[in-house]
């Protein structure tokens, strides 16, 4: 008879073990998903700064406009990034700067094309407070003109 009895008082063990060990797999699960994200979007933003700095060594016809070409390359990285960044907090805030080492852009010159962008994460920051609400993503890329 008192087998029984301690069997019935274990009964709902189970339940508080689960509750106990789902939210730490949870976190876990959704660390690794969102960590991917952002792993993701920094290969992206990678090749991004990629295709803006392959538009900007292209040869161009003269007399040669600096802000045009500037803001071709901006919209390459602009067009790219839009195609493929998968950006969880709304629509992307990219930060683009380009810099040249020679504005006239002979062979041998370098263009050096610099993306920001602040990836916000989606539900991590409400599991772990120290986390912040952002990670600052940056890519860089530089190309010499031939």
């Amino acid at each position: 008879m008192k087998r029984v009895r301690s069997l019935h008082k274990q009964q709902g063990a189970e339940v508080v073990e689960f509750a106990l060990t789902a939210v730490l797999l949870f976190i876990l699960l959704f660390g690794m998903i969102e960590f991917s994200v952002a792993l993701y979007d920094k290969a992206v933003l990678t090749n991004a700064s990629r295709e803006g700095a392959r538009t900007g060594i292209l040869f161009r016809p003269q007399p040669r406009d600096i802000t045009a070409e500037d803001d071709a390359i901006k919209q390459a990285v602009r067009d790219y990034a839009e195609q493929y960044l998968i950006s969880l907090g709304g629509p992307a805030e990219l930060a683009i700067n380009v810099a040249r080492s020679d504005a006239n852009m002979p062979p041998g010159s370098e263009v050096v094309v610099t993306v920001d962008y602040p990836y916000q994460f989606l539900l991590l920051p409400g599991f772990i407070g120290t986390l912040g609400d952002l990670i600052e993503i940056q890519a860089v890329t530089s190309m010499r003109a031939e």
